[in-house]
């Protein structure tokens, strides 16, 4: 007979204990996938190959494509003489441009003074002589005054670039470096209307930006995104490349998009004759997305999602002393005949000075100013690369009350001759 509560075995049989498991093998391997993959984020991360970086996004005017040829005593003194002929002729350029006729002829010294900066985008450096393509800069104002141009009034909220370019149905932001990222990171966006908030594409930006991004809708993940960049929304430029044949004509779809949803703003199709068509077909595409997003702009359709925008109050200790003593008066205390009898203060241009060593800075505090409380526009007026600049707000309220909430966005501000200095 045999009992139900111990098994069976056979004959001859016996029991053996079980040895335990040898996990050696199991934690190596995973001890070396761990490091594989450790390796695979810091590439992703640091690669040296991948990257480039705006070009100023200044208020200043821009010509570009000016073709210099000249020779001199040597090497540098030709380099010297062919950046002031692409000055004469960047003037010359930029005057017909806005007015539509020939402007007057400026000396040497009238444009040492109102030109920022000589981009170089294309040159060969002989022993006695200078062959480029420039690009020169004027400064918005002293330039304005000649041309007879005032200052901009329509601006947008920080918008946050993610250019999404598209190859043989594979879609890629900051990966690898593409044509459409550098037409992006070459295109003076100073003049547009459209506060661009452009990246380098470096360190953590391609795991942060990338095309997967685009397609979540999710408000709480885009805020801690947005506010890593000093956006207050996203616009999402598409370009998608089709080649023919090796060496023959190619095609390019772009479509504009903005916000979380990836909302279409509009769509249009290039041409080129060949693959070496791609950096000019490239360059015109973003100067016709400039155009849509500025249109949408001004019809209102780049309207911000008020869940992307969390503005933090100004606390009371951040106040000055008179702001403060002000909020804290018992409503006995308040004369309202006085309120009454003064209107509400409206949107009034203030001038801001703050320390610009370098171009990125520029682009950081002009984000960081435009995202305070109150700010409607933020935009630098004179440039000045290693010294202090100035910037021109456009502010919903009174001087004291800038100051304030430049001071909640971090920043230590100094008040002088009606001014206002900020620094870190």
């Amino acid at each position: 007979m045999t009992s139900a509560a111990f098994p069976r075995f056979a004959p001859g049989s016996s029991l053996r204990a079980v040895a335990p498991r040898d996990w050696r093998w199991p934690a190596l391997f995973g001890l070396f996938f761990a490091i594989l993959l450790a390796g695979v984020v810091e590439g992703q991360i640091s690669r040296g190959d991948r990257g480039i970086t705006p070009i100023n996004s200044s208020g200043d005017f821009l010509a570009s494509g000016i073709l210099v040829d000249v020779t001199g005593d040597n090497a540098e003194d030709a380099r010297e003489k062919g950046w002031r002929e692409a000055q004469r002729k960047g003037w010359a350029q930029l005057y017909r441009r806005i007015n539509g006729s020939d402007g007057p002829a400026l000396g040497d010294s009238v444009l040492d003074g109102i030109v920022t900066a000589i981009v170089v985008e294309q040159e060969q450096i002989g022993p006695r002589r200078y062959v480029a393509r420039l690009g020169v800069q004027f400064d918005r104002v002293r330039a304005g005054q000649i041309l007879g141009v005032s200052g901009r009034t329509l601006r947008s909220p920080p918008l946050l670039v993610i250019p999404v370019y598209s190859v043989d149905g594979i879609q890629q932001v900051f990966e690898q470096r593409s044509a459409w990222q550098r037409a992006w990171a070459e295109y003076n966006t100073g003049q547009s209307a459209i506060d661009y908030v452009r990246t380098a594409g470096t360190g953590a930006d391609t795991l942060l930006l990338n095309a997967g991004q685009t397609g979540r809708r999710g408000r709480v993940w885009w805020r801690v995104i947005l506010d890593q960049y000093g956006a207050a929304d996203v616009l999402v430029p598409m370009a998608r490349i089709e080649y023919s044949y090796p060496g023959g004509p190619i095609k390019g779809y772009f479509s504009a998009r903005f916000g979380p949803d990836n909302k279409l703003i509009g769509t249009f199709t290039m041409t080129g004759p060949s693959p070496a068509a791609l950096p000019d077909m490239m360059e015109k595409a973003v100067a016709r997305m400039d155009t849509i997003y500025t249109t949408a702009l001004a019809e209102g359709v780049l309207r911000t999602d008020t869940y992307l925008v969390l503005e933090k109050p100004v606390e009371k200790e951040d106040l000055p002393d008179e702001v403060a003593t002000d909020e804290t008066a018992l409503p006995s205390e308040v004369d309202t005949s006085a309120a009454t009898a003064t209107p509400a203060v409206g949107v009034q241009s203030f001038t801001v000075q703050y320390s610009s060593p370098d171009v990125d800075s520029v682009s950081a505090t002009e984000r960081a100013v435009a995202g305070a409380a109150g700010v409607q526009s933020a935009s630098t007026t004179s440039l000045a690369l290693g010294g202090t600049s100035v910037m021109r707000v456009s502010f919903r309220g009174d001087l004291a009350a800038l100051k304030a909430a430049l001071a909640a966005r971090g920043f230590k501000v100094q008040e002088g001759g009606g001014q206002l200095r900020i620094s870190r």
